[in-house]
């Protein structure tokens, strides 16, 4: 979303920036006879972007950037020089619900018993205090869910049936649904904008006998449709987190997005024990839990359909995938 984007570019890089000064040391281990790890992979562990498919929103066309001429293949490879440009410093948009990226690792990330795995890097900032009631970081979460696979038959892409999500702290709550579909139609034609927001801008609806629209704000006036595609319509599949946004002053001028306790990207502030994964969070399709080695291929969707008054939809972030392990970070699961 925009706010959080353009307010918290700075912020965003001067926590992951504390963050990777304070954590990173270096790896003299040479055991397994490997070189120790660069800078850039401890900073970030992406060697691969294999999907980028956004879904609709007012920073799909900018976060990368889209150019006329550009295909679903170009914008793949901006999205991959993105994650994985040496800086570390990349960012990406998923857009609304569903919209997602499928990484590759630079190796496999360990699955060590009893310790937090890795780190999805966003753009999360928490203001604390602003919501008495909750116990969890207030601020600007816009929740991903995220999908791990471990390349068992080593052929070097994310199989089908490698696919495992990890359950975070919603998982398994009511309020939560699986199985949930959206589709978002293309605008027949870009309304002008006369007062800077548009209301009634995007149609959608889902599988739950819902519908609706998506608003297009006084930010960003390009259009919120992924312009590198010909089709009128896109759908979404995958599981749908209950919305976190609460209007502080019930009149839209302060909204707040509350953070779920853990397994969510774009969560919490990279900074935070909280934005930590641990790899044996990982279900089956049943919800059954697995034990994995280790990962190869991370796959991060947006997990929230809500709008936010003015400022628009709730819109997973990406910057990039940390190996806890290669800086050192052992955070213990309770």
């Amino acid at each position: 979303m925009k706010n959080k984007v353009t307010n918290l570019a700075s912020v965003s890089m001067l926590i992951i920036s504390g963050f990777l000064a304070s954590s990173c040391s270096s790896d003299n281990n040479t055991d397994d006879k490997k070189e120790p790890p660069t800078e850039r992979e401890r900073k970030n562990h992406v060697a691969k972007v294999f999907e980028f498919t956004p879904s609709v929103g007012q920073l799909v066309n900018t976060l990368p950037k889209f150019e006329n001429g550009d295909t679903e293949l170009t914008m793949l490879k901006k999205a991959e020089q993105a994650l994985t440009k040496k800086t570390g410093d990349g960012i990406i948009s998923l857009g609304g619900f569903g919209g997602y990226i499928t990484l590759g690792m630079n190796e496999t990330i360990e699955n060590k018993a009893g310790l937090r795995d890795f780190r999805v890097l966003g753009n999360t900032f928490s203001l604390q205090g602003t919501i008495t009631s909750s116990t969890n970081a207030e601020g600007s979460s816009e929740p991903g869910i995220i999908m791990v696979a471990y390349d068992t038959n080593k052929n070097g892409k994310p199989d089908d049936n490698e696919w495992y999500e990890i359950a975070g702290s919603e998982y398994y709550k009511d309020a939560t649904t699986k199985n949930y579909e959206i589709t978002y139609f293309k605008p027949d034609a870009e309304k002008e904008q006369q007062t800077g927001f548009i209301k009634d801008y995007l149609y959608w609806e889902d599988n739950q006998g819902n519908s609706g629209y998506k608003s297009k704000n006084a930010f960003h006036f390009e259009s919120y449709f992924p312009l590198w595609t010909s089709k009128t319509s896109i759908t979404f599949k995958g599981t749908l987190l209950a919305s976190n946004a609460v209007d502080v002053n019930n009149d839209g001028s302060f909204w707040s997005m509350i953070s779920y306790d853990y397994g969510y990207a774009d969560n919490a502030p990279n900074n935070s024990d909280q934005s930590t994964i641990d790899i044996d969070w990982a279900v089956d399709k049943q919800g059954n839990k697995v034990k994995l080695p280790g990962v190869d291929f991370i796959k991060i969707y947006s997990g929230i359909n809500q709008e936010v008054g003015s400022i628009g939809e709730i819109s997973t972030e990406v910057m990039g995938i940390q190996n806890l392990h290669l800086v050192k970070a052992d955070i213990r699961t309770n």
